[in-house]
């Protein structure tokens, strides 16, 4: 095992606060079922709305009813319109911070505002995505207003139970002027054998510079027993906003993922600028082969593996 550099260590636990937070953004919501076009303003008064934590669904929440839009196939529930806002304060130390709203899936054509400014449209209730509100944030003892509008009035839709609203997790991401960025790392494992595995990684860095900058770019392997087995330093330099940088990691002794013993790496890459960790960002990692043949079926690292499934729709989240 390949141990990491005192200097890096130090790195790692000294600039902890300069790398990307994800802070939970579930907590203290309102809502209100039904449909006032004020309500993305900040000024507007929800105090009679309803409090909440997400993920929420208002159609489990209603009766059921035979006639309703969405049919039986749709679970027989309302869809209709529902709005969410949630105050919130950020600290005047985050000023020169880059900060996102991401949402795991709102059902649906959701529509998001920051402050009174438009964010944009979602139509699609399954996708995840985000929002960057950096330009219309408020720091220190100004409040921020979030506005989030859900139409899922347009029924029937589909031919399963979607539910309604914002019905999976959100949150806030901080991140510096130089990170990964949104799904910015991508792994693969090209070639395998029972000695070594070759890890390749491609990561794509966000930079808010105006010139030319170089940075280093740390990506080491964790085993399940969070130890790092293997680690790769590469200069990259920033000339555009997205520079993309690959990596090839050389694994002795790979453990393989299976069905029977899932076992499951970890890919964790540092950004450093000027030697100070500005970002840090974890890609999972299995390491297996696999191989589809016409007269012999399906193998798993080359053991003949039945693939036995169903096709499952999104369904009865809420239950």
């Amino acid at each position: 095992m390949r141990k990491v550099s005192l200097l890096l260590t130090l790195l790692i636990f000294g600039q902890a606060n300069a790398q990307r937070v994800i802070t939970d953004f579930n907590r203290n919501w309102k809502f209100f079922l039904g449909n006032d076009s004020l309500a993305s303003q900040p000024s507007f008064n929800d105090n009679s709305w309803r409090k909440l934590e997400l993920p929420h669904d208002w159609s489990i929440e209603l009766p059921f009813d035979e006639k309703a839009p969405a049919t039986n196939q749709g679970g027989a529930l309302p869809g209709g319109i529902g709005w969410y806002r949630k105050s919130f304060i950020l600290p005047a130390s985050l000023t020169n911070k880059n900060v996102f709203i991401e949402f795991d899936g709102i059902y649906r054509n959701s529509e998001v505002w920051i402050n009174g400014h438009y964010l944009g449209k979602r139509a699609n209730g399954y996708i995840s995505f985000r929002y960057e509100l950096t330009p219309w944030l408020k720091f220190g003892d100004h409040p921020n207003i979030i506005s989030v509008k859900v139409d899922n009035s347009q029924q029937p839709n589909s031919r399963w139970y979607t539910g309604s609203g914002i019905y999976r997790n959100a949150r806030l991401i901080t991140t510096n002027k130089i990170a990964v960025s949104e799904w910015g790392s991508f792994v693969t494992t090209p070639k395998i054998t029972k000695r070594a595995a070759d890890i390749d990684l491609v990561i794509n860095i966000t930079s808010q510079s105006t010139g030319t900058e170089t940075v280093k770019l740390v990506s080491s392997v964790y085993d399940a027993s969070d130890e790092i087995v293997v680690s790769q330093s590469t200069d990259v330099i920033l000339k555009n906003k997205l520079t993309s940088s690959q990596q090839t990691l050389h694994l002795n002794d790979p453990k393989l993922w299976s069905v029977e013993q899932p076992y499951l790496y970890k890919v964790v890459t540092l950004i450093l600028q000027n030697n100070i960790v500005v970002d840090q960002y974890t890609t999972p990692l299995g390491i297996r082969y696999f191989n589809f043949d016409a007269a012999k079926g399906f193998s798993l690292n080359g053991k003949p593996t039945k693939i036995k499934g169903v096709c499952m729709h999104h369904d009865l989240g809420a239950l």
